[in-house]
């Protein structure tokens, strides 16, 4: 049950990576920027939000479930750390900026980062888990 909620979770941080995760305003125009527009142009380090989701889904679909699931959780755990961690920074870069240029995030971005956070409990959950006898 635990390993079906992890991977949903980094389903859910992959796909909301290339959802809008700000909402500009200047005056009356808008737009938004996802998580590709944000690495490809300001914040290189996104890119390891992907990367690192792609890895645990690798992880994760490779190792069978009757396994032992230790590297699963120690890659799931650490991915979602480095997630959350890269886009808490996101959160105080936008909140910091004030001006003319008004910048808010958004519901996808906040589902991505909550859904980073479920990633480590679960991981971190799974890996703590007794092992049972077959």
């Amino acid at each position: 049950m635990l390993r079906r909620i992890n991977i949903s979770a980094v389903l859910i941080v992959f796909v909301c990576f290339f959802l809008p995760w700000e909402q500009v305003s200047c005056g009356g125009a808008r737009d938004t920027l996802d998580g590709l527009d944000l690495a490809r142009h300001d914040h290189p380090s996104l890119w390891l939000i992907p990367l690192m989701m792609l890895a645990v889904l690798v992880v994760g679909l490779i190792r069978r479930q009757r396994e032992n699931t230790r590297l699963f959780s120690i890659v799931s755990s650490v991915s979602g750390g480095v997630a959350a961690y890269l886009m808490n920074q996101e959160r105080l870069r936008v909140q910091n900026e004030s001006g003319i240029i008004s910048a808010q995030l958004t519901g996808w971005f906040w589902l991505a980062f909550l859904s980073s956070l479920a990633m480590i409990v679960t991981a971190l959950a799974m890996l703590l888990k007794r092992q049972r006898a077959p």
